[in-house]
């Protein structure tokens, strides 16, 4: 089932990331196949507790048959409050692939995947009742244009969104064929795939809160961390990896970081790469997906 699922990426970076303290607690914050969490699991030893967080019931199908391993049905945006209800106030290391997993790209029903005509849904938490077709459907074309502008770098996002408001006073647009009917006119010719990704990407994006979530998670897991814990986060474009390096490097993310009176800087984490790790030339010819994959790695000072 795994293998089928999502096949884990830079798996081994990960795991020296971590560096495992074989009785230590962990947490793997983006579950989904459990390709990361079986091999935390693989070096802990019988007092090691690993947590995983997933909100996709698709992922829950993976769960683990371990009595090391606990499961939380909660976004990662939630790690503290979720950590704190299981009595776990600190943990010796946080992990987050921040992918979507090939498998949610490959189920029709999902809405993720531009191979599909489905209905426009796009929800990792089918609790949630905001739908990409809600957000076409609804959101003014200011707000479509700076979705498409800053979470897929649309480059006619404007006239995308003004074009989208107009349509839908004839007819609401509810599957990705209703979409392409209406957006065809902008989608350049040759690069239908490529500018359909980068709509569909902003969209999910906004559907899922990913930005407002990542950033939340990341406050929260330089709580969490015991000194000396280390986080491990793999993002795939710049606007998962820009939170993530600065958060690292400054404590916040936006700004410069802050100093104390004595010209000291604040900041609960430091970088144990100088630069993000990417998957070495072997990996890439195995897993097309560890192409834009970024590692980075951080330790609680």
């Amino acid at each position: 089932m795994e293998n089928s699922y999502h096949v884990p990426v830079l798996l081994a970076e990960c795991m020296e990331g971590l560096e495992i303290n074989p009785s230590g607690v962990y947490v793997d914050v983006t579950f989904g196949g459990g390709g990361h969490s079986r091999e935390i699991l693989k070096r802990l030893g019988e007092n090691g507790v690993l947590i995983a967080f997933d909100q996709d019931p698709d992922a829950q199908r993976n769960k683990i048959d371990d009595k090391r391993f606990l499961f939380v049905d909660q976004n990662f945006g939630y790690l503290k409050n979720s950590l704190r209800l299981l009595g776990y106030r600190q943990v010796d290391g946080i992990l987050a692939d921040l992918g979507v997993s090939s498998h949610q790209f490959n189920e029709p029903g999902r809405g993720f995947s531009i191979r599909f005509d489905a209905d426009l849904d796009m929800r990792m938490d089918k609790q949630r009742s905001l739908t990409a077709a809600v957000v076409l459907n609804t959101y003014p074309e200011e707000k479509l244009h700076k979705i498409f502008g800053i979470y897929g770098e649309v480059q006619n996002a404007k006239s995308l969104a003004r074009t989208i408001v107009t349509s839908r006073l004839d007819r609401p647009i509810q599957t990705l064929a209703d979409f392409k009917a209406v957006a065809a006119a902008h989608i350049p010719k040759g690069k239908e795939n490529k500018y359909m990704a980068q709509v569909f990407q902003s969209l999910r994006i906004e559907v899922n809160a990913e930005i407002e979530m990542l950033e939340s998670f990341l406050e929260q897991s330089a709580e969490v961390l015991k000194p000396g814990g280390r986080l491990v986060v793999i993002s795939y474009h710049s606007l998962e990896d820009r939170p993530v390096k600065n958060f690292i490097a400054k404590g916040k993310f936006r700004g410069e970081v802050e100093k104390d009176f004595f010209g000291n800087e604040q900041k609960p984490l430091r970088a144990v790469t100088r630069k993000a790790i990417v998957a070495s030339e072997e990996e890439l010819l195995k897993n097309s997906r560890s192409r834009s994959a970024k590692l980075r790695i951080a330790e609680k000072l």
